[in-house]
């Protein structure tokens, strides 16, 4: 007989997973998947089913790290909203299980956790990619992940600049409304991103919104929108002239709109760059395309069940 698994919502998971420590384990993690030892992670592509007649899909990422003994999945639903709908784009949990005996030991919210996991991990790709001295920080979009991209942006960098483009103007300044500090607003996205040195696009774009022509050369751009192979926030100029890193290769060319569309080639996954086997080529336009993985999910729930363990 098992104990029942422990029940967190999103209030409990934000709360014990700070990115101080997110950070680290997911270089770690990265690192590892990167050298494609199966011994010691199992990761499969994230499997979809579309629910067509809703605009829809449903994926589930899977996991196994053995020498961590993380045994996870993270069932997420996406859609395509309607404008002005107050529904979310995508909604999450996350399972954690006891790999030895099969059992679910916790039972988590997947949007915290896929918020933090996503911003933290483009923060890995800015550390590595963006230019020196960088001043001007630019996000698209004004959801939930482009609130955690400014939380994680303002804490581990500093910017001097930072502006802000949505394509509904309200919910950019109602998000601009929620920080701590000053933001621009700008009213297209040619402005927000001109002479910017990183720019995240974390929109629910399905044809190109960031143009290679308005991309400041050497700037490093965080692409974690269009999570479907015909879904698109960048446009083949910026594909085709840039760098390009992702977290997975087998990912991206199943997934990537930007890169199956573009014909873009995949240059290094961000693992290989932390590992030292690629190199980070931070003098010029770099494109990190950001799909997530079930790896990530994976040491996110363990770290707030670690911390949530500690507390009770």
């Amino acid at each position: 007989m098992t104990d029942s698994p422990v029940l967190l919502n999103k209030h409990e998971v934000e709360r014990c997973l700070s990115y101080e420590d997110l950070i680290p384990r997911l270089e770690s993690v990265m690192g590892k998947f990167s050298k494609r030892d199966s011994s010691e992670i199992i990761q499969p592509v994230r499997s979809v089913v579309p629910i067509a007649q809703h605009n829809g899909f449903l994926g589930v990422m899977p996991a196994y790290l053995a020498a961590e003994g993380i045994l996870c999945t993270k069932m997420v639903t996406f859609y395509q909203r309607a404008e002005g709908s107050s529904l979310p784009s995508t909604q999450a949990t996350v399972l954690l299980f006891d790999p030895e005996h099969g059992h679910v030991t916790a039972i988590m919210d997947g949007e915290a956790i896929t918020a933090k996991r996503t911003a933290a991990v483009s923060a890995i790709s800015a550390k590595l990619f963006m230019p020196a001295l960088s001043k001007v920080l630019c996000i698209l979009g004004s959801g939930q992940q482009a609130r955690s991209h400014y939380d994680v942006f303002t804490n581990v960098f500093k910017f001097k600049e930072v502006r802000v483009w949505s394509r509904r103007r309200e919910m950019a300044h109602r998000f601009v409304n929620d920080l701590q500090g000053p933001v621009r607003v700008c009213s297209s996205v040619k402005e927000a991103v001109t002479g910017a040195d990183v720019i995240v696009t974390a929109t629910g774009a399905s044809e190109p919104i960031l143009f290679g022509e308005w991309v400041k050369s050497g700037a490093h751009v965080a692409a974690v929108g269009a999570c479907r192979p015909d879904w698109r926030e960048l446009d083949d100029v910026l594909m085709r002239e840039a760098v390009v890193y992702v977290d997975s290769r087998e990912g991206a060319t199943a997934e990537s709109g930007d890169i199956v569309l573009s014909g873009a080639q995949v240059f290094a996954e961000l693992g290989e760059v932390i590992n030292g086997s690629f190199p980070a080529q931070r003098e010029k336009t770099t494109v990190f395309k950001s799909l997530g993985m079930g790896i990530q999910d994976a040491v996110s729930a363990k770290l707030v069940l670690e911390k949530w363990n500690s507390e009770h």
